[in-house]
Order: C-alpha cells, then sequence, then structure tokens
C-alpha cells in the first residue's frame, strides 16, 4: 500500500549538471545543478536561482556548458555546488578541475568530465529562474564511448538523491529498451 507523503519533488534521477559560464573578465565560473533536464530534441532547461554569478554570466554571454557530475569527480562536482562565484571567483580552479574554451560557444568546457553540451541562450526567465539553451554541440571523450555514443557504464554519471541528500551512481543496464516490453504485446 503506498503512502500519500503530500507535494513533494522527488523525481528520479536528477542528473548532477555542471554549468559552465565565463565571468565579466574572462574567468571561468562553474555550479552544480540538479533542476533540469532536456525539454526539445535539441533544447536543455535548466533551473538557476537568478542570485546565482552563473544567471549573471549566461545574461552577459549568451552561452553556456552542461557537463555531467561523475562518480571520479564528485568531490569537486559538489564543491562547485557549495562554493558560490559571487565570493569564491577562483572556485574552479580550487576545486583541481580544468577547463577549456569551447569551440561553438562561449563558455568553457571541463576537461576532466566525459560528457558535454554546448548551449546557445534561448531565453532566460527570472518569474521561475528557467535558462532554455539550444545544444549546439555535444562532444565526448572517446574513452568513454562505446561504438560512437556515450556509455554510462564507462562514465558513471551520478544523480542527485533529493529524498537522502545523497549522490548515487548510475549505469548498470537492466533491460533493452524499446525491447523488453514486446513480450508483453
Amino acid at each position: 500500500m503506498k503512502k500519500n507523503l503530500g507535494k513533494k519533488n522527488w523525481i528520479y534521477p536528477m542528473p548532477v549538471l555542471m554549468i559552465g559560464t565565463y565571468g565579466e573578465d574572462g574567468t571561468p565560473d562553474v555550479m552544480a545543478a540538479a533542476w533540469g533536464g532536456i525539454t526539445l530534441e535539441d533544447e536543455i532547461t535548466i533551473c538557476i536561482d537568478t542570485s546565482h554569478k552563473t544567471w549573471a554570466n549566461i545574461a552577459a554571454r549568451k552561452a553556456f556548458t552542461v557537463a555531467f557530475g561523475t562518480a571520479d569527480r564528485v568531490a569537486a562536482c559538489d564543491y562547485l555546488g557549495l562554493a558560490t562565484g559571487n565570493r569564491t571567483p577562483d572556485k574552479v580552479a580550487k576545486s583541481g578541475l580544468t577547463v577549456a574554451k569551447s569551440e561553438f560557444v562561449d563558455a568553457p568546457v571541463i576537461n576532466e568530465l566525459p560528457l558535454v553540451l554546448e548551449c546557445k541562450l534561448v531565453s532566460m526567465n527570472d518569474e521561475n529562474c528557467n535558462v532554455v539553451g539550444k545544444i549546439v554541440n555535444c562532444a565526448a571523450e572517446e574513452s568513454a564511448m562505446t561504438d560512437g555514443k556515450p556509455d554510462a557504464g564507462k562514465m558513471k554519471p551520478i544523480c542527485f538523491d533529493t529524498c537522502g541528500h545523497v549522490y548515487r551512481i548510475m549505469g548498470e543496464v537492466v533491460a533493452d529498451a524499446f525491447s523488453v516490453g514486446k513480450s508483453l504485446a
């Protein structure tokens, strides 16, 4: 029997999205965000509070990158979610991660995270904190791919568990999508 818990925002999985931007002076800034996802085939929507430096950076540069936190970099990803660019302008350097300039947008790519979406700003809504980006490129480390596609088992992306306030690892295959249900047809 299910127990009613009221209105909750518990959804699984909530990927740990690492949002990369440049500040006014060109300093890289990265923040962790859990509230976001693909909203069209070539668009991503992320909820970023308007008080974050990332919000101002995106508004100014009209671009951002989205990498995905991984198990092997969980401490650095968590730190980038804890530290604020408003008070710690060199937080990317302090995290131990390094960046390179995107070839497609005016934003940094985190070298140590294997998958990145490079996005141009579509819209920002300060009433609901939504930032919408058009994905203009997706890049993945070859070592994190199988048959030319990103492989979650190799990347070991993490997700945020809102109930337990922990990070969980993703990647284990349980069945083939668009196939396992055919046995019920």
